[in-house]
């Protein structure tokens, strides 16, 4: 016999079927493991070698660290994936749609549900005795191989939407500083910065090869958000001071329209605090892994957030329902604060983009990678997979987004297709079939509304999102310059 890290396995690697899960969870590990996707390959019992912690049980093996970061490192990777300038289009789209009464309601319903369900999952992270270092590991542990398959398509279908849209930003943010100082705007359109920004992220994507060496730059982002907010607010409350005629706060379009642009704004509230990716983010924090997260949960719903809300309302009181979806386009200056914002706004999302998209690149090192000469990240051979694998996603990631640039499309889209599937529905699920046998009757009720509450946000979110997308698409051209 031998005792591993949350359990007694015995020779054969098979756990002690009486051993409840770690934090008094209620299902037995027999109950769960019958279902673990991973048991079919006999990778059930993984020590991680990048972890700091000798022995260390994983849901499956990864070439990327394994419990290296502090509860605030994470938490500086938590506000990097918030508070990017994509904090810059949400006065457009949601408040612009949502209106004073409406916005602020569903803003602050969001902001504790959004809390409260990233809690519960945090959670879940040591379920049956071992680190599940990624979302499909967890879903699938739980839940059976069609969850595992299904969160895994999902995820990484909506990490790659968000790709697309991060990039879009970028060249916006580009395409700002030109336009402030260019005699001649038009010379340069925004798909040349869209792909500037694509090329920028790539070099960016190659030297920075997993989330454990993304900490220095996620720190340097908070001061990066800082400035492009702080600007965004200070010239809004400027401009709505000096402004002569009274905003309008109406909403606009046909009933039809505010009704299918207000049902998509929730969607790109959820997004605004969700990141979809907790579970990997968790991945690198140190033990104990359920507290620690907790703590960098409580400093992103703080002090992360508290920005993504003031700027929201503050544009929206300057500028009304004329308000851009990229608010440092309605500023009236002065210039050179502009054009800074615009350049904190393009760096710090750079690194926004890579904590996104990193999920899908450590599931391609760990496929592909092996440690040659003990260099790790940095032998030949994984630099080789890098440039190769992770240039060819950006450079269509790329195309796309500068063939079809819709940004504010995609935030809604994207936070209809993950946020309430993952981030609401799925983590009552997983959390009622772990821990339902030991609550009381209205708890179970109150998961199940949850569970059923996110099926028809999902359903009537990507409805208004996708019905946005096919009218954007006949006003629109290829290429488009906005």
């Amino acid at each position: 016999m031998a005792m591993s890290n949350g359990g007694i396995e015995n020779h054969n690697g098979k756990e002690n079927t009486n051993h409840l899960v770690q934090g008094g969870l209620g299902d037995s590990v027999s109950q769960l493991t019958h279902r673990d996707p991973e048991l079919a390959d006999g990778n059930h019992h993984v020590e991680n070698s990048n972890s700091d912690t000798p022995g260390t049980r994983l849901s499956r093996e990864t070439v990327h660290h394994v419990g290296k970061d502090t509860w605030w490192e994470v938490g500086f990777h938590l506000i990097a994936a918030f508070d990017n300038s994509y904090v810059l289009g949400y006065p457009g789209l949601v408040m612009a749609y949502l209106g004073w009464i409406a916005g602020p309601i569903c803003v602050g319903v969001f902001y504790v549900g959004s809390f409260y369900n990233n809690y519960l999952l945090a959670t879940l992270h040591e379920t049956g005795g071992k680190r599940h270092i990624r979302s499909r590991d967890l879903a699938g542990y739980i839940l059976g191989p069609v969850v595992y398959k299904a969160t895994w398509i999902l995820q990484y279908s909506i990490l790659s939407v968000s790709t697309i849209g991060s990039i879009i930003l970028c060249g916006e943010s580009l395409q700002g500083i030109w336009v402030a100082y260019s005699h001649n705007p038009s010379a340069i359109t925004l798909p040349v910065w869209v792909v500037i920004s694509g090329g920028t992220y790539a070099l960016f994507a190659f030297f920075v090869p997993t989330l454990h060496s993304l900490r220095l730059f996620t720190a340097i982002s908070i001061f990066l958000s800082l400035i492009f907010t702080c600007i965004a607010i200070g010239t809004s409350f400027n401009d709505g001071f000096r402004a002569a005629a009274p905003r309008n706060y109406s909403l606009l379009g046909t009933k039809a329209d505010v009704s299918f642009r207000s049902i998509g704004s929730l969607a790109t509230i959820a997004f605004a605090f969700n990141s979809n990716i907790l579970p990997e983010m968790q991945a690198v924090v140190r033990q104990p892994t359920v507290r620690n997260t907790h703590k960098a949960l409580v400093m992103q719903f703080t002090l992360g957030t508290f920005p993504i809300i003031l700027v929201m309302m503050v544009a929206y009181w300057a500028y009304g329902n004329a308000v851009n979806t990229y608010v440092l386009n309605s500023t009236s200056g002065p210039r050179p604060w502009v054009a800074l914002a615009n350049v904190a706004a393009f760096l710090q999302m750079i690194v926004s983009i890579h904590v996104y998209a990193l999920p899908m690149y450590e599931f391609v090192d760990t496929f592909f990678g092996r440690n040659y000469d003990g260099k790790g990240d940095w032998s030949g051979h994984s630099a080789l997979i890098r440039f190769l694998t992770r240039g060819t996603f950006i450079a269509i990631a790329t195309f796309i987004a500068a063939l079809l640039p819709f940004f504010g499309d995609f935030v809604a889209l994207t936070g209809a297709f993950s946020v309430f599937p993952l981030n609401f529905g799925l983590v009552h699920l997983m959390y009622l079939k772990v821990n339902g046998k030991n609550f009381m009757p209205y708890r179970v009720a109150w998961h199940w509304i949850m569970i059923i509450l996110a099926i028809i946000l999902t359903v009537a979110t990507a409805t208004a999102s996708i019905r946005q997308i096919i009218s954007d698409a006949t006003t629109y051209h290829v290429f488009a310059n906005s």
